[in-house]
């Protein structure tokens, strides 16, 4: 490029500007290190996603509640399908022969995973008990329902045939095991454990129809 003088000279060379310099960006290593920890955190999550759903599998879970001590039926339990519940270690639906007839430990919730934790084969038998058999009728039953656990009283009722003064009627402490229908639709059975010691006399009374039962705990 050249420009006129004014005096008429000849032209003169401009100076000519030096060409521009272009910085290149630099990588800063902190952010290549955290865009490669996102890439694997992201391909964790996936792999956890794709074990969980392999990890679905049929589970007992518990359909109705069931008190404790009482024996666990077909009725009272329900498969369900449940992701990751191993480690819950819930018992698993193939299992349901294993679990009927066990009983309950603890007090059953419905819509509850069921573990083995919570079962027990051990009667509701302490030391020094005995398990006794009472048939009742509707009125002689001290509740609408019994239930394993509930602590009841057996009072002694005066003979028909004593004509004197009543006497002090005897008390014996029991606890109930399970109850049943007897061969009628309106005999109850109840089950109680009681000390050993209270066992021929609590017999005799029941041979006598002298016997009454009082709740007075509920489990």
């Amino acid at each position: 490029m050249s420009l006129a003088t004014r005096n008429g000279t000849g032209p003169v060379e401009a100076p000519v500007a030096p060409p521009k310099v272009v910085r290149q960006r630099r990588t800063r290593p902190g952010l290549l290190g955290l865009a490669v920890l996102l890439i694997a955190l992201g391909g964790l999550g996936a792999a956890f996603a794709v074990t969980s759903v392999r990890a679905t599998g049929s589970y007992l879970a518990v359909a109705r509640p069931v008190e404790v001590g009482r024996q666990l039926s077909p009725a009272d339990l329900v498969p369900v399908q449940v992701a990751g519940g191993q480690g819950l270690k819930p018992v698993p639906a193939g299992r349901l022969d294993d679990v009927v007839g066990k009983r309950a430990a603890v007090s059953l919730t419905p819509g509850t995973l069921l573990t083995m934790a919570q079962l027990t084969d051990d009667p509701l038998l302490g030391p020094g008990q005995q398990q006794l058999a009472l048939g009742l009728g509707p009125a002689e039953v001290p509740a609408r329902e019994l239930h394993p656990g509930d602590k009841v009283l057996l009072v002694s009722t005066p003979d028909d045939d004593d004509t004197g003064p009543a006497a002090t009627a005897t008390r014996f402490e029991a606890t109930v095991i399970d109850t049943a229908t007897g061969q009628s639709d309106t005999e109850i059975v109840l089950y109680l454990a009681l000390a050993v010691r209270d066992v021929p006399a609590v017999v005799a009374l029941s041979a006598q129809k002298r016997i009454a039962v009082v709740l007075t705990e509920a489990a």
